[in-house]
């Protein structure tokens, strides 16, 4: 099993906020996106099982509800891959 501790020089980039798993729901990874649109280019990929911290900013867009992360990467992913609700 991976260790997903994360280590204080991780942590200096994160803003607080909350972490949560990436879960797709399927076999796909999670694309991160440099702004909330689908036309918006992927900045990063992060597999199911990732953590990811929320930093807390959410918007909708696209027909979709984004939230924004600065853990392991600084972009937007679809809310309900982070299992947010709406």
């Amino acid at each position: 099993m991976e260790d997903t501790t994360l280590k204080d020089q991780e942590l200096e980039s994160v803003s607080g906020g909350e972490f949560r798993t990436v879960n797709t729901g399927d076999s796909r990874d999670a694309a991160i996106r440099a702004y909330p649109a689908l036309n918006a280019p992927v900045i990063a990929v992060l597999p199911n099982g990732t953590a990811a911290n929320s930093t807390g900013k959410f918007t909708y867009a696209d027909g979709r509800n984004w939230a924004e992360i600065d853990y392991p990467v600084r972009g937007w992913i679809k809310g309900a891959i982070l299992g947010y609700a709406y």
